[in-house]
């Protein structure tokens, strides 16, 4: 029979492949930025807030704050470099105003993980004291991170249309929770299991989302489908009209 320590090793990896499908999301959106050269109206607000994120947890799973958490490493590591590529990307196609901005946003996360690795390392001298300061920041950050999927459920709710909130997205989101919070449960981690459990709340929220407004979406974009035919048609007409009015008033003019 397997370990708890193995079971939550393939656990780990498993939650790694997931979350690196998630880091790897918003790649069509750079894509598309690459092919325009011009960021247009993108922010960079959610690539920023996600490599802080990931900066915080990379220091948690580091063995002198929280040992035996190399796969908090991992994926988090990954999400640094990637989160870095689409910063790197979005300053060269953005303007000089908005790239001073970045970088200043930049600079300023890096110092704060180095003051904050610094104090950890320095006012904290065992591991369970490191890991509850730095896992509360980890939960803090996680919450802020939760401002955006929040924004996205209100957004549904409103419009009763699922549009704008994509299918896979949240169900992987879904399953990333359940895998974390699975992986932080067999050897109890709160500081991985409260972010993620609410992750996964989250997530089922917005599957229950998409069940109870998926028909209703459908009828919102077929009924706007109908419009711009209708549209179409009525501006086709309207040129027809211009084309062959004068000539039937003529034929009209004759036969009286």
């Amino acid at each position: 029979m397997a370990s708890p320590d193995a079971i939550r090793f393939v656990v780990g990896i498993i939650g790694n492949i997931i979350s690196l499908f998630l880091f790897l999301s918003p790649v069509p959106t750079f894509v598309q930025i690459w092919k325009k050269k011009s960021v247009e109206q993108y922010s960079a607000v959610p690539y920023l807030a996600t490599l802080v994120n990931c900066l915080v947890w990379t220091l948690y799973g580091l063995p002198m704050i929280h040992p035996g958490s190399i796969l908090v490493v991992t994926i988090n590591g990954s999400g640094i470099v990637i989160e870095c590529a689409y910063i790197i990307i979005f300053l060269v196609f953005s303007d000089k105003k908005k790239r001073i901005r970045v970088l200043l946003i930049v600079l300023v996360e890096l110092i704060f993980i180095s003051l904050l690795t610094l104090l950890t390392l320095t006012l904290a001298h065992s591991h369970r004291k490191r890991s509850t300061i730095v896992g509360t920041i980890c939960i803090l950050f996680n919450i802020m991170m939760y401002a955006a999927p929040l924004a996205v459920m209100k957004l549904v709710i409103t419009t009763k249309s699922v549009e704008f909130m994509p299918f896979f997205l949240s169900f992987t989101s879904f399953v990333n929770g359940v895998t974390w919070t699975t992986y932080a449960l067999i050897r109890f981690d709160p500081f991985i299991t409260i972010p993620n459990g609410l992750g996964t709340l989250f997530g089922l929220a917005q599957l229950i989302l998409y069940a109870t407004y998926y028909k209703s979406t459908q009828r919102l974009m077929a009924d706007r489908k109908n419009k711009a035919v209708n549209m179409s048609e009525v501006v086709v007409a309207e040129e027809e009209l211009k084309k062959t009015g004068p000539t039937e008033n003529g034929l009209s003019t004759l036969n009286h």
